[in-house]
């Protein structure tokens, strides 16, 4: 199954991502073809809140006429000293239009562009590095 995206949503997501999205659900065993949402959990399994590493990443995408939107996405880091835990760093949200920062709240348009495309280059480059397992939920 390969996905058919939605281009038109709110941000601007490059092909490089698409592309990688397809890659890593070719891999997969799809229990269903009739499939309404996917959600796509990247993982470093070396990420730990005292020795750091690539962040986990989820996005969800759900299917609307034939076309597959994008929903989220949420980059995950450990926070906190004495119990750290994971908490969104960075989440954009496509039904909103609307992104947020732990550490900027939330963006305005311009600022939330920028971020999203930083954030996506270097994930296509974390992935590319085969930094990642991944995971996949179907509904």
């Amino acid at each position: 199954m390969k996905l058919n995206f939605d281009k038109a949503q709110g941000f601007v997501v490059p092909a490089k991502f698409y592309s990688l999205l397809n890659f890593e659900l070719a891999k997969a065993e799809m229990p269903n073809p009739n499939l309404c949402a996917l959600t796509f959990n990247f993982r470093d399994p070396n990420y730990t809140a005292d020795k750091g590493g690539y962040h986990p990443v989820e996005l969800r995408l759900e299917k609307h006429n034939e076309l597959w939107q994008f929903i989220y996405i949420t980059d995950f880091s450990y926070q906190g000293s004495s119990y750290p835990e994971l908490v969104k760093e960075i989440d954009v949200c496509f039904e909103t239009k609307r992104v947020y920062s732990l550490f900027g709240g939330w963006l305005n348009q311009r600022n939330a562009k920028e971020l999203i495309k930083l954030f996506i280059s270097n994930f296509i480059e974390y992935h590319a590095m085969d930094i990642y397992q991944t995971k996949i939920n179907f509904r």
